[in-house]
């Protein structure tokens, strides 16, 4: 999915794999839990790194975080050891005990030995607040929508208010799950970088697309009160096929911050910026049979063809999350329009300068 045309300002190559989604890196898989009961509209998102035991094979892993204002799991031991064992588990701000819980007994009974003739399991929990849209206190999220999120789990899978980003807010405008994908060619060989987004951050009238400052032009149509303080976060995960090690990964992981800022984002102080990277080279064998591994790395001096398209990778990832969003009402009874609803509202407006609006639109693949 992804968006239809190439963006304007993309620093990358622009070329996107089959699905330009997460899952165009081979062996990855995503799957969504939604919930819709009232006033709770929240969910789960897990991302399936490979579809295999990945508690016996790990994958070269690092983490990054921009921003610390959040509370996800299992990030020490990323920062530590460079690997990643188990899938990752998208969620809101208060699912992360239950999450945690249900992916460790998902973990449990794939690996009898876990806890008992080996060591226990580092399950990755990532998390943003949707109390602003959800009854956040309800404490909705059970193990089972984690169960069926990871048992949904597939290479195309819905983007926009979907899973985890059901109850999220981009721009102030409704946000959620959004992905894409990059192709890079190296010596005859074709790699892919993958991103997935849960974008849940930002304030109207810094939104700018196709160089356009079109979240001002949007604040002063709605001329609604502008929030005081940043209080929403975003979840970035980077996946590739490409022999890159944790330290590379982390390069990789510092990267999205650029791309978050392309679409306007100043990173507040009340979001919270966390990027999760991984490989599905060079896997790490939990039992070796050797002390001495060979492992194929890539040149750090040719590296920067990856970082641009990890840049233009979540760069678009944050714009499809709003284009598939749709409007939502929230748990007091207000209307969260989406960007598509409400640029096609604006462009009826004779009052509104419809060259721009037809710009943005036609930049995003809305018309």
């Amino acid at each position: 999915m992804g968006l239809k045309n190439r963006q304007s300002n993309d620093v990358s190559t622009g070329r996107t794999g089959r699905f330009n989604l997460i899952t165009d890196v081979p062996g990855v898989q995503v799957g969504h839990t939604t919930i819709d009961d009232g006033n709770v509209h929240t969910g789960v998102t897990a991302i399936l790194p490979q579809t295999d035991n990945v508690f016996l094979q790990k994958l070269p892993a690092a983490t990054h975080v921009i921003n610390g204002f959040g509370k996800s799991a299992g990030l020490v031991q990323i920062e530590e050891l460079g690997t990643l064992e188990t899938p990752l588990v998208l969620t809101n701000t208060f699912g992360v005990g239950t999450a945690l819980n249900a992916l460790t007994k998902a973990m449990l009974a794939q690996n009898s030995d876990i806890g008992d003739t080996t060591s226990t399991v580092n399950p990755v929990i990532l998390e943003c607040n949707d109390g602003d849209v959800s009854d956040i206190r309800k404490m909705a999220i059970q193990e089972t929508d984690v169960t069926m999120a990871l048992e949904n789990s597939a290479t195309q899978f819905e983007e926009g208010a979907v899973g985890a980003g059901r109850g999220m807010m981009c721009y102030d405008l409704k946000g959620g799950i959004g992905s894409s994908s990059r192709l890079v060619d190296v010596d005859q060989q074709q790699f892919t970088i993958g991103t997935l987004v849960m974008s849940n951050f930002g304030f109207l009238r810094d939104l700018v697309i196709a160089g356009e400052s079109i979240g001002q032009l949007i604040f002063d149509y709605l001329k609604q009160a502008e929030k005081k303080e940043e209080h929403g976060s975003i979840i970035t995960i980077v996946a590739t096929d490409a022999p890159l090690d944790a330290r590379q990964l982390k390069r990789l992981a510092k990267r999205a911050s650029v791309g978050i800022t392309r679409t306007g984002s100043f990173i507040g102080h009340g979001s919270g910026e966390i990027v999760v990277a991984f490989s599905t080279a060079n896997r790490v064998a939990h039992y070796p049979q050797n002390n001495l591994e060979s492992v194929i790395r890539y040149n750090d001096d040719k590296i920067d063809q990856f970082f641009r398209s990890v840049v233009g990778s979540v760069d678009e990832s944050v714009r499809s999350s709003l284009v598939h969003a749709e409007s939502v009402v929230d748990r007091k009874g207000k209307l969260r329009m989406s960007l598509p609803a409400i640029l096609e509202k604006m462009s009826q407006d004779e009052t509104i300068n419809h060259e721009l609006i037809t710009k943005v639109q036609q930049e995003l693949g809305l018309i």
